[in-house]
């Protein structure tokens, strides 16, 4: 009965995870958020169908029933963030908040697959960082000073990282994260919002040649410091953004091939300067080779992806333990293995459905500061999914940076759910200025009617 149950599973498991996907595009038919009402209620419900048939196939397989108590808490927080979301925010972006919270799902469900433990401590951090993001939408709303403090995100980007070059711990030959009291922190995932923060402040005033300059000149001194501790992917992360925010603030595709050029130019001098790079591409380019030293995690990826087939081998069917550091490097793979390469595909999908999301916020809103930092944040989470994706599948050299939202680390779901947040924040802001937009509008033909009355009757008088 119970191979029967773990066999069934995974095709109701894939069947409603399209179908959760599907609805994910057909969002963008509407321009309003009324009309979208049926496909959200939609989506809510292939998620409870999803995240139910994923756990009862734990328990099934286990027979532990502190699974279905963790399920119930699970689903206890995604119906109230839900709720409270709309109780706070009217206008808020559906789309936005259920792919949150169906991300942070599917990385509960296959870390509470992988290690109990694991999936425990990321659930309290969710809940922590979901009770943060509540709060975040308002205060973008009410503090307006944001916009004045470039200078101020830039000397706490740079402070915060150097203090992790000076005082960091190290793991796998990078200086990452600071421990204090038993807790680990990565502050690079929080900074790189407040380096998204001090690139549209400084730019969306003066986009001239000498503030591009200056503006660059900090910038660098973030990427060189990611650099110096080794954490090369979270500085590909830095760079990357930084470029294409220059290129939306100046519009000059002149700033868009230097920074191509000099991308190029780092990437081949971290090349020759740092072994562990050599390493990578080593077992980039020829793994098997290396199978049983440097090439030995993309190979157990590339077998986990192969033996997933179209709907994988079923929950706790699989060994993505065989792969080092699957919860936090290689998530995806195990994913696929288990749950199948359209539950992975699909996935990718709803990342996307987040990107394109993003965009369509940026490009509506009309303050050129709040479009700048919906395009940043928009452009560290798309690349950051490419990153992490790219390099499980050997698409691309491995960078050891996590999935958003999916992979294990605190430090990477609090960053990521804020991101979301503030996204939501920009959302309604934009909403906010529709509004006053058709107001002044319908005002417009009364004043004018008021304006004529009044000359009429100087008309008259005289």
């Amino acid at each position: 009965m119970e191979q029967y149950i773990v066999l069934l599973s995974k095709y109701f498991i894939a069947i409603f995870m399209a179908m959760y996907t599907y609805e994910c595009f057909a969002v963008f038919r509407f321009k309003d958020e009324k009309s979208r009402k049926g496909i959200y209620t939609r989506q809510l419900i292939l998620m409870v169908f999803v995240h139910a048939v994923c756990f009862v196939t734990i328990f099934v397989k286990t027979g532990e029933a502190s699974y279905l108590i963790m399920y119930a808490f699970q689903q206890l927080a995604v119906f109230t963030v839900l709720v409270l979301f709309e109780l706070f925010y009217p206008s808020v972006n559906r789309l936005v908040i259920n792919n949150m919270c169906m991300l942070l799902s599917i990385g509960l469900i296959i870390l509470t697959r992988l290690d109990q433990d694991k999936a425990v401590r990321q659930f309290i951090i969710a809940v922590i960082s979901l009770a943060c993001a509540l709060i975040i939408p308002y205060f973008l709303k009410k503090v307006t000073v944001l916009r004045k403090l470039s200078w101020l995100y830039a000397v706490v980007g740079i402070a915060a990282l150097g203090g992790v070059l000076a005082l960091g711990g190290i793991t796998n030959g990078s200086k990452l994260s600071y421990s204090i009291a038993g807790v680990t922190f990565q502050p690079s995932e929080i900074i790189k919002i407040l380096f998204v923060l001090f690139v549209a402040s400084a730019l969306h005033e003066s986009s001239s040649f000498i503030h591009v300059v200056y503006v660059t000149i900090v910038a660098a001194a973030h990427v060189l410091i990611l650099v110096a501790s080794r954490d090369l992917g979270g500085a590909l992360i830095f760079f990357v953004t930084f470029v294409l925010m220059v290129f939306l603030a100046t519009g000059k595709f002149r700033y868009l091939l230097l920074g191509i050029a000099g991308g190029a130019t780092a990437s081949y001098m971290a090349f020759k300067i740092f072994r562990h790079i050599q390493i990578r591409i080593q077992a980039y380019i020829d793994p098997w080779s290396y199978i049983d030293g440097e090439g030995y995690q993309i190979t157990q990826s590339l077998f986990a992806l192969g033996r997933g087939g179209l709907f994988g081998l079923g929950l706790y069917q699989g060994a993505p333990d065989d792969i080092p550091y699957v919860e936090q490097d290689f998530i995806f793979s195990a994913i696929v293995e288990e749950m199948g390469l359209i539950f992975g595909m699909c996935v990718i999908l709803v990342c996307l459905s987040c990107f394109i999301m993003f965009m369509n916020i940026s490009i509506r809103l009309k303050d050129k500061f709040y479009q700048l930092v919906a395009f940043g944040l928009a452009v560290l989470y798309i690349f950051q999914v490419f990153l992490t994706i790219g390099g499980d599948t050997k698409f691309i050299p491995l960078t050891g940076v996590t999935l958003p939202l999916v992979s294990y680390g605190g430090s990477s779901v609090l960053s990521t759910v804020i991101m979301f947040s503030i996204i939501e924040g920009l959302y309604i802001i934009r909403q906010n200025e529709g509004v006053r937009s058709v107001k002044q509008q319908s005002n417009q033909p009364k004043r004018t009617e008021y304006r004529e009355s009044i000359n009429e009757e100087k008309e008259e008088i005289v």
